[in-house]
């Protein structure tokens, strides 16, 4: 029987919010066992069976489980309604409407939801290390203040699972990106033999200069990459393995 094992944060009331776990699905191999992202190389079968379940715990229809399919970048994307194709080339989406469920997949990147409890909106956001140097964090914030007049006091966020400052190793290149972006390397990066990088804590620290506040910003400190038996980790599983998807619903 398939039955997702989720990871749920608590972000107030009146939203779900969740990341699944690699356990209770029907995936195989390095897709073991609970997989629904279609662009990874897994059996389309096994990917259908555990979107049926997934949604059936969430209690939504299935075209109201919204997953774009990433490329690195920083758009931002407002879904107002059930989705019927792919929502190609985005990296964030935002929603205020009940019942529909939006998230991203992730294994070693970083994703962050957003909850604004007084405009009853959120955002789900795909943030890897080139998506962290392009801000997308700060974009989404700010999608959402223009789309619903969120004010970044009221946000409620989640850093979910992903690769930690320990086993983020970069080379010379990546850190580069980061100092010429204008990042404070000091609190964000160390030294040892190469260098390595703290995206959950680079992400904090954008939200916190995009106006969240401190005690508003939830760090699950789950490295998927330590942590690779209950999470994916590309970086340990490689490419040809599947994703975390870290979702939000309004109830």
């Amino acid at each position: 029987m398939i039955s997702p094992q989720l990871t749920y944060y608590n972000m107030g009331t009146g939203v779900t919010a969740f990341s699944t776990t690699r356990q209770g699905g029907c995936s195989t191999g390095n897709y073991a066992a609970f997989n629904i992202n279609g662009y990874c190389g897994d059996d389309e079968v096994h990917i259908a069976a555990n979107k049926v379940a997934l949604c059936g715990l969430l209690g939504i229809d299935s075209n109201r489980l919204v997953m774009p399919h990433q490329v690195h970048d920083c758009v931002v994307r407002r879904i107002d309604g059930p989705q019927q194709g792919v929502i190609e080339g985005v990296d964030a989406v935002m929603t205020d409407v009940p019942q529909l469920c939006i998230g991203v997949s992730t294994a070693d990147c970083i994703p962050v939801l957003l909850y604004d409890s007084t405009h009853r909106a959120v955002s789900a956001v795909h943030a890897g290390w080139r998506g962290t140097v392009l801000r997308i964090v700060q974009k989404a914030v700010e999608a959402m203040c223009h789309a619903y007049g969120t004010a970044p006091a009221d946000l409620q966020a989640v850093i979910g699972p992903g690769i930690s400052l320990d086993s983020f190793e970069v080379g010379d290149e990546v850190y580069d990106q980061f100092l010429s972006a204008g990042f404070d390397m000091q609190p964000i990066s160390r030294r040892e033999a190469k260098w390595h990088i703290d995206l959950p804590m680079c992400n904090r620290l954008q939200l916190m200069e995009a106006c969240v506040p401190a005690d508003h910003i939830q760090m699950t400190n789950i490295c998927t990459y330590q942590q690779y038996d209950r999470y994916f980790s590309a970086r340990r599983l490689g490419i040809q393995s599947g994703r975390i998807y870290t979702g939000i619903l309004i109830k």
